[in-house]
Protein backbone atom coordinates (compact mmCIF):
# COMPACT_ATOMS: atom_id res chain seq x y z
CA UNK A 1 0.00 0.00 0.00
CA UNK A 2 1.26 3.22 -1.08
CA UNK A 3 2.12 5.32 2.20
CA UNK A 4 0.70 9.28 1.66
CA UNK A 5 1.80 12.32 3.32
CA UNK A 6 -1.49 12.74 4.70
CA UNK A 7 -1.39 9.42 6.40
CA UNK A 8 2.36 10.50 7.82
CA UNK A 9 0.71 13.82 9.15
CA UNK A 10 -2.39 12.14 10.93
CA UNK A 11 0.11 9.44 12.51
CA UNK A 12 2.23 12.44 13.60
CA UNK A 13 -0.80 13.90 15.08
CA UNK A 14 -2.16 11.11 17.16
CA UNK A 15 1.57 10.28 18.32
CA UNK A 16 3.85 12.78 18.29
CA UNK A 17 6.33 10.52 16.65
CA UNK A 18 8.64 12.12 13.85
CA UNK A 19 8.13 12.03 10.85
CA UNK A 20 10.45 9.48 9.23
CA UNK A 21 9.51 7.02 12.27
CA UNK A 22 5.49 7.32 11.25
CA UNK A 23 6.62 6.57 7.64
CA UNK A 24 8.57 3.58 8.75
CA UNK A 25 5.71 2.60 11.19
CA UNK A 26 3.07 3.00 8.17
CA UNK A 27 5.44 0.94 5.81
CA UNK A 28 5.80 -2.07 8.31
CA UNK A 29 2.15 -1.93 9.24
CA UNK A 30 0.82 -1.86 5.49
CA UNK A 31 -0.49 1.60 5.95
CA UNK A 32 -2.93 0.57 9.07
CA UNK A 33 -3.21 3.31 11.15
CA UNK A 34 -3.69 1.81 14.45
CA UNK A 35 -1.11 -0.87 14.20
CA UNK A 36 0.98 1.25 13.26
CA UNK A 37 0.36 3.15 16.33
CA UNK A 38 0.45 -0.07 18.27
CA UNK A 39 4.22 -0.04 16.41
CA UNK A 40 5.32 3.47 17.68
CA UNK A 41 4.12 2.73 21.19
CA UNK A 42 6.14 -1.21 21.32
CA UNK A 43 9.44 0.92 19.80
CA UNK A 44 8.97 3.39 22.61
CA UNK A 45 8.67 6.03 19.64
CA UNK A 46 5.35 7.13 20.39
CA UNK A 47 4.80 10.42 22.72
CA UNK A 48 1.43 10.33 23.12
CA UNK A 49 -0.30 6.69 23.76
CA UNK A 50 -3.83 8.50 23.71
CA UNK A 51 -4.41 11.34 22.24
CA UNK A 52 -7.86 13.06 21.58
CA UNK A 53 -8.83 14.13 18.16
CA UNK A 54 -7.67 17.94 16.97
CA UNK A 55 -10.27 20.10 17.53
CA UNK A 56 -12.10 21.00 14.39
CA UNK A 57 -14.57 22.34 14.15
CA UNK A 58 -16.05 25.73 15.97
CA UNK A 59 -18.63 27.12 18.22
CA UNK A 60 -19.81 26.53 22.15
CA UNK A 61 -19.74 24.09 24.73
CA UNK A 62 -22.06 25.61 26.62
CA UNK A 63 -23.39 24.30 30.46
CA UNK A 64 -26.94 25.07 32.49
CA UNK A 65 -28.41 23.86 35.62
CA UNK A 66 -32.20 24.27 36.95
CA UNK A 67 -31.35 23.93 40.33
CA UNK A 68 -34.96 24.42 41.08
CA UNK A 69 -35.93 21.20 38.97
CA UNK A 70 -33.04 19.08 39.51
CA UNK A 71 -31.89 19.39 36.18
CA UNK A 72 -28.55 19.82 34.21
CA UNK A 73 -27.34 19.76 30.63
CA UNK A 74 -24.09 19.86 28.60
CA UNK A 75 -24.78 21.18 24.77
CA UNK A 76 -22.34 21.21 21.80
CA UNK A 77 -23.53 23.27 18.97
CA UNK A 78 -21.23 24.32 16.27
CA UNK A 79 -20.54 26.59 14.13
CA UNK A 80 -18.11 27.58 10.89
CA UNK A 81 -15.75 30.40 12.36
CA UNK A 82 -14.30 31.26 16.11
CA UNK A 83 -15.59 34.90 15.31
CA UNK A 84 -19.12 34.06 15.39
CA UNK A 85 -18.88 31.82 18.30
CA UNK A 86 -17.49 34.88 20.38
CA UNK A 87 -20.87 37.23 19.07
CA UNK A 88 -23.79 37.48 22.00
CA UNK A 89 -26.21 36.41 19.73
CA UNK A 90 -24.37 32.84 19.33
CA UNK A 91 -23.69 32.44 22.64
CA UNK A 92 -27.87 33.54 23.36
CA UNK A 93 -28.71 31.01 20.61
CA UNK A 94 -26.65 28.55 22.35
CA UNK A 95 -27.67 28.94 25.89
CA UNK A 96 -31.44 29.32 25.00
CA UNK A 97 -31.22 25.85 23.07
CA UNK A 98 -29.68 24.11 26.72
CA UNK A 99 -32.09 25.73 28.48
CA UNK A 100 -34.73 24.32 25.91
CA UNK A 101 -33.35 21.05 26.15
CA UNK A 102 -34.06 21.17 30.54
CA UNK A 103 -37.35 21.78 30.37
CA UNK A 104 -37.97 19.27 27.61
CA UNK A 105 -35.45 16.31 27.74
CA UNK A 106 -35.73 15.41 24.39
CA UNK A 107 -34.20 11.57 23.85
CA UNK A 108 -31.33 12.65 21.22
CA UNK A 109 -30.61 15.67 18.30
CA UNK A 110 -33.23 14.26 16.12
CA UNK A 111 -35.84 14.66 18.71
CA UNK A 112 -34.54 17.83 19.44
CA UNK A 113 -35.01 19.17 16.07
CA UNK A 114 -38.54 18.17 15.55
CA UNK A 115 -39.67 19.87 19.05
CA UNK A 116 -41.38 23.56 19.40
CA UNK A 117 -38.61 25.84 20.51
CA UNK A 118 -39.53 27.01 24.12
CA UNK A 119 -41.50 30.30 24.40
CA UNK A 120 -41.97 30.01 20.17
CA UNK A 121 -44.84 28.74 17.55
CA UNK A 122 -41.84 27.01 15.53
CA UNK A 123 -39.87 23.96 16.05
CA UNK A 124 -36.16 23.78 17.10
CA UNK A 125 -34.99 22.85 13.44
CA UNK A 126 -36.43 26.10 12.16
CA UNK A 127 -35.16 28.78 14.48
CA UNK A 128 -31.72 27.01 13.85
CA UNK A 129 -32.63 27.25 10.21
CA UNK A 130 -33.35 30.94 10.60
CA UNK A 131 -30.00 31.51 12.50
CA UNK A 132 -28.22 30.30 9.87
CA UNK A 133 -29.99 32.69 7.32
CA UNK A 134 -28.82 35.27 9.74
CA UNK A 135 -25.76 35.06 10.62
CA UNK A 136 -24.52 33.21 7.34
CA UNK A 137 -22.78 30.37 8.80
CA UNK A 138 -23.94 26.87 8.79
CA UNK A 139 -24.95 26.00 12.49
CA UNK A 140 -25.30 22.23 13.97
CA UNK A 141 -26.58 21.31 17.24
CA UNK A 142 -23.88 18.65 17.56
CA UNK A 143 -24.83 16.76 20.78
CA UNK A 144 -25.84 16.76 24.15
CA UNK A 145 -26.52 15.26 27.82
CA UNK A 146 -29.18 15.68 30.28
CA UNK A 147 -28.63 14.61 33.88
CA UNK A 148 -31.03 14.43 36.59
CA UNK A 149 -29.40 14.18 39.95
CA UNK A 150 -32.56 14.64 42.25
CA UNK A 151 -30.31 14.69 46.11
CA UNK A 152 -27.06 14.07 44.41
CA UNK A 153 -24.44 16.56 44.02
CA UNK A 154 -23.85 18.19 40.35
CA UNK A 155 -20.55 20.20 39.26
CA UNK A 156 -20.04 21.76 36.24
CA UNK A 157 -17.00 23.75 34.27
CA UNK A 158 -16.98 25.23 31.47
CA UNK A 159 -13.21 25.99 30.62
CA UNK A 160 -11.77 28.10 27.68
CA UNK A 161 -14.66 30.32 26.91
CA UNK A 162 -16.86 27.46 25.85
CA UNK A 163 -13.68 24.95 24.19
CA UNK A 164 -14.38 22.37 26.90
CA UNK A 165 -17.58 21.56 29.02
CA UNK A 166 -18.21 18.93 32.27
CA UNK A 167 -20.92 17.33 34.26
CA UNK A 168 -20.14 15.67 37.03
CA UNK A 169 -22.77 13.73 39.47
CA UNK A 170 -21.33 12.55 43.07
CA UNK A 171 -23.58 10.88 45.39
CA UNK A 172 -22.75 13.21 48.74
CA UNK A 173 -20.25 15.70 49.06
CA UNK A 174 -20.79 19.44 48.36
CA UNK A 175 -20.81 22.04 45.52
CA UNK A 176 -17.25 22.96 46.38
CA UNK A 177 -15.36 19.41 45.48
CA UNK A 178 -18.32 18.42 42.80
CA UNK A 179 -16.52 21.83 40.38
CA UNK A 180 -13.06 20.47 41.39
CA UNK A 181 -13.84 17.59 39.92
CA UNK A 182 -15.05 19.13 36.87
CA UNK A 183 -12.15 21.47 36.67
CA UNK A 184 -9.91 18.23 37.38
CA UNK A 185 -12.14 16.25 34.88
CA UNK A 186 -11.61 18.90 31.78
CA UNK A 187 -8.10 18.58 32.61
CA UNK A 188 -7.59 15.45 32.58
CA UNK A 189 -9.69 14.19 30.20
CA UNK A 190 -10.53 10.61 31.74
CA UNK A 191 -12.18 8.02 29.56
CA UNK A 192 -13.71 5.89 32.51
CA UNK A 193 -14.89 6.65 35.52
CA UNK A 194 -13.19 3.58 37.56
CA UNK A 195 -11.58 -0.03 36.28
CA UNK A 196 -15.07 -1.83 36.27
CA UNK A 197 -16.01 0.41 33.24
CA UNK A 198 -12.87 -0.37 31.00
CA UNK A 199 -13.84 -3.15 28.11
CA UNK A 200 -12.20 -6.19 28.69
CA UNK A 201 -10.72 -5.65 25.16
CA UNK A 202 -9.07 -2.49 25.42
CA UNK A 203 -7.29 -4.18 28.67
CA UNK A 204 -5.99 -7.21 26.69
CA UNK A 205 -4.67 -4.96 23.60
CA UNK A 206 -3.10 -2.66 26.33
CA UNK A 207 -1.61 -5.81 28.09
CA UNK A 208 -0.27 -7.02 24.70
CA UNK A 209 1.32 -3.80 23.60
CA UNK A 210 2.78 -3.57 26.61
CA UNK A 211 4.21 -6.72 26.76
CA UNK A 212 6.22 -6.24 23.47
CA UNK A 213 7.12 -2.81 24.71
CA UNK A 214 9.31 -4.98 27.50
CA UNK A 215 10.26 -7.43 24.64
CA UNK A 216 11.73 -4.26 22.96
CA UNK A 217 13.53 -2.81 26.03
CA UNK A 218 15.31 -6.33 25.93
CA UNK A 219 13.65 -7.38 29.73
CA UNK A 220 13.60 -10.98 30.65
CA UNK A 221 10.72 -13.20 29.66
CA UNK A 222 10.11 -14.15 33.20
CA UNK A 223 10.11 -10.55 34.65
CA UNK A 224 8.11 -8.99 31.68
CA UNK A 225 4.35 -10.21 33.31
CA UNK A 226 5.10 -8.47 36.79
CA UNK A 227 6.34 -5.14 34.51
CA UNK A 228 3.05 -5.70 32.73
CA UNK A 229 0.96 -5.71 35.66
CA UNK A 230 3.03 -2.64 37.08
CA UNK A 231 2.09 -0.82 33.89
CA UNK A 232 -1.31 -1.45 33.80
CA UNK A 233 -1.56 0.18 37.27
CA UNK A 234 -0.19 2.87 35.89
CA UNK A 235 -2.75 2.80 32.62
CA UNK A 236 -5.64 2.81 35.00
CA UNK A 237 -4.49 6.39 36.72
CA UNK A 238 -4.13 7.72 33.39
CA UNK A 239 -7.32 6.81 32.05
CA UNK A 240 -9.95 6.30 35.09
CA UNK A 241 -11.09 9.02 36.82
CA UNK A 242 -10.97 7.80 40.59
CA UNK A 243 -7.46 6.55 40.19
CA UNK A 244 -6.09 9.97 38.48
CA UNK A 245 -4.21 12.03 40.61
CA UNK A 246 -5.98 15.16 41.76
CA UNK A 247 -4.87 18.20 39.75
CA UNK A 248 -5.02 20.57 42.34
CA UNK A 249 -3.09 18.31 45.51
CA UNK A 250 -0.95 15.33 42.88
CA UNK A 251 -0.21 13.77 46.46
CA UNK A 252 -3.95 12.33 46.14
CA UNK A 253 -6.24 10.58 44.32
CA UNK A 254 -9.78 11.81 43.63
CA UNK A 255 -10.65 8.75 45.22
CA UNK A 256 -8.70 10.18 48.13
CA UNK A 257 -10.36 13.56 47.75
CA UNK A 258 -14.09 11.78 47.19
CA UNK A 259 -13.27 10.03 50.89
CA UNK A 260 -12.46 13.06 52.64
CA UNK A 261 -16.01 14.80 51.57
CA UNK A 262 -18.24 11.70 52.12
CA UNK A 263 -18.77 11.41 48.48
CA UNK A 264 -18.76 8.72 45.62
CA UNK A 265 -18.75 9.82 42.00
CA UNK A 266 -21.42 8.39 39.57
CA UNK A 267 -21.15 9.61 36.28
CA UNK A 268 -19.62 12.88 34.38
CA UNK A 269 -19.87 13.50 31.00
CA UNK A 270 -16.95 15.81 29.33
CA UNK A 271 -17.43 17.50 25.37
CA UNK A 272 -14.69 19.17 23.68
CA UNK A 273 -15.24 21.01 21.18
CA UNK A 274 -14.99 20.11 18.01
CA UNK A 275 -13.18 16.22 18.82
CA UNK A 276 -13.60 13.74 16.35
CA UNK A 277 -14.89 16.34 13.50
CA UNK A 278 -12.87 16.08 10.65
CA UNK A 279 -10.31 19.01 10.25
CA UNK A 280 -9.98 20.78 7.11
CA UNK A 281 -6.50 20.16 5.64
CA UNK A 282 -4.06 22.17 5.63
CA UNK A 283 -1.08 22.68 3.66
CA UNK A 284 1.24 20.38 5.78
CA UNK A 285 1.71 17.94 2.68
CA UNK A 286 4.37 19.96 1.47
CA UNK A 287 6.01 19.84 4.32
CA UNK A 288 6.06 16.11 4.85
CA UNK A 289 6.38 14.80 1.06
CA UNK A 290 9.97 14.69 0.41
CA UNK A 291 10.02 12.45 3.93
CA UNK A 292 7.44 10.26 2.34
CA UNK A 293 9.12 9.91 -0.98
Amino acid sequence: MAITASMVKELRERTGAGMMDCKKALTATNGDMDQAIDYLREKGLSKAAKKASRVAAEGLVEAYVDEASKVAVLVEVNCETDFVANTDEYKGLVLSVAKHIAAHKPADVAALNEQTFEGMDKKVSEVITEAIAKIGEKIDIRRFAVYEYGNDTLGHYIHGAGKIGVLVELEGGDAEVAKDVAMHIAAANPSYLDRTQVPASELDHEKEVLAEQAKNEGKPEKIIEKMVQGRIQKFYKEICLVDQEFIKDPDKSISALLKEHNAKAKRFVRFQLGEGIEKKQEDFAAEVASFVK
